[in-house]
């Protein structure tokens, strides 16, 4: 379930941090389903995607061509043809395309030609040229992609070439527009963000003295959402920096373009996932089975992430606040035939077979990530509106086993 306040104040808060005439893009890899993707859309956002897929889901959504942007390093042939096509059409380009390496510079650079971009009445394809700042952002190892080591983006050295080659080379048909970076998610400060930034404005400095076009300075995402009471920056803290990093640039020299990608800034503490209790029972210790686990939520299981639980009912009774029952430590285990499906300690009262619980700050990286494995079905999705009433954003796909 996605709670539509929680998420309607989440982009507000980004929104009052990095104002207009900032390009605020929500990142589609946190939370992909289309109802969701709409609501946040519709909140001053547009769309980062990173394929074919994502971007069809952005469409779906509603969201046009020229408010979204297409990165990622998994772009194939495909997804760089489909967008020199959308451009090649001169009504509906991509806003601009970040590329990852000289290889797939070539690729669409070639692509490009072939049709004519920037001769005549066409356009020339905009593209970003990622940056791997080669900073130690203050995160897990498995989310630091602005490590100098991760498969991440091109150095100062590497970016800088290839603008050069793409002047030389592309003849028009695809421009450089600036730099885009994203050093990891669930930052824990704001140093090694600041230091990424500085990197990402020195470059677009020494490229705009030569080339005026290039405007254009991305800085990504990755502000932080922890368990309540874990200290974190907010992205005002990541917004405050700006000011002292441009003026330390000059002025003819500063992007006049800058965007952000956040994704689970925006939506990961409005949803809540709802099980439901399958086995309770003593392993050195109260063990509870729910009936939602790795398929629905892999964070736990994939890199240790923590979400909160508590129980909706108590011994088929629901919990209110006048009679809450006491709480006790108990292992929570996912249904899964896997030993790493678990989410972790949590206190929760006596329950039974039937009884709901819910996890919480569910609504980032759950449903985008959510597989089909032990041919278990993917889990609806129900929205809560602004006033209070129940919408469905999609249905429960459901098996049905056919005698014979």
């Amino acid at each position: 379930m996605t709670d539509l306040a929680t998420l309607d104040r989440a982009a507000a808060a980004i929104r009052e941090a990095f104002p207009y005439p900032w390009i605020r893009q929500y990142s589609l890899k946190a939370n992909d389903v289309p109802e969701i993707v709409a609501e946040v859309t519709s909140r001053g956002f547009g769309a980062n995607v990173v394929s074919r897929g994502e971007w069809a889901i952005a469409r779906r959504a509603g969201v046009p061509n020229g408010r979204i942007t297409l990165e990622g390093i998994g772009k194939t042939d495909a997804d760089l043809r489909d967008a020199v096509r959308a451009t090649a059409a001169g009504k509906a380009p991509l806003a601009w395309v970040a590329l990852e390496s000289a290889d797939e510079a070539e690729v669409v650079t070639r692509m490009a030609r072939r049709v004519g971009l920037g001769r005549g009445a066409r356009p020339a394809l905009d593209v970003l040229i990622r940056l791997n700042p080669d900073v130690v952002p203050e995160t897990i190892s498995g989310l630091a992609v602005g490590d100098g080591a991760s498969k991440f983006g091109l150095t100062e050295t590497e970016a800088t070439g290839l603008v050069e080659w793409l002047a030389s080379n592309a003849k028009g048909s695809v421009r450089p527009r600036g730099i885009h970076l994203h050093i990891g998610s669930q930052l824990r400060a704001v140093d090694a963000w600041r230091d990424a930034v500085r990197r990402g404005l020195a470059v677009v400095g020494l490229l705009r003295g030569g080339l005026a076009t290039f405007d254009t300075l991305d800085v990504g995402g990755g502000f932080p959402v922890l368990p309540l009471g874990e200290p974190a920056p907010d992205p005002g803290r990541f917004a405050r920096e700006m000011p002292e990093l441009l003026d330390a640039v000059p002025e003819d020299r500063r992007p006049t373009r800058l965007a952000i990608e956040p994704g689970r800034a925006l939506v990961a503490r409005s949803g809540w996932l709802v099980a439901s209790v399958l086995h309770v029972r003593e392993r050195g210790g109260r063990q509870v089975v729910i009936d939602a686990g790795m398929t629905e939520l892999i964070r736990p299981a994939l890199y240790g992430a923590r979400h909160p639980i508590v129980a909706l009912t108590s011994l088929g009774r629901p919990i209110g606040a006048d009679d809450a029952p006491a709480l006790e430590p108990a292992r929570v285990e996912g249904p899964i035939c896997e030993s790493t499906d678990a989410l972790g300690v949590h206190d929760l009262p006596p329950l039974r077979r039937g009884d709901l619980v819910a996890i919480s700050e569910a609504g980032a990286y759950a449903a985008s990530l959510a597989s089909t494995y032990n041919g278990r079905p993917r889990a609806p999705q129900v929205l809560l509106e602004m006033d209070g009433r129940l919408r469905r954003a999609r249905r429960a796909r459901s098996w049905r086993v056919h005698e014979d």
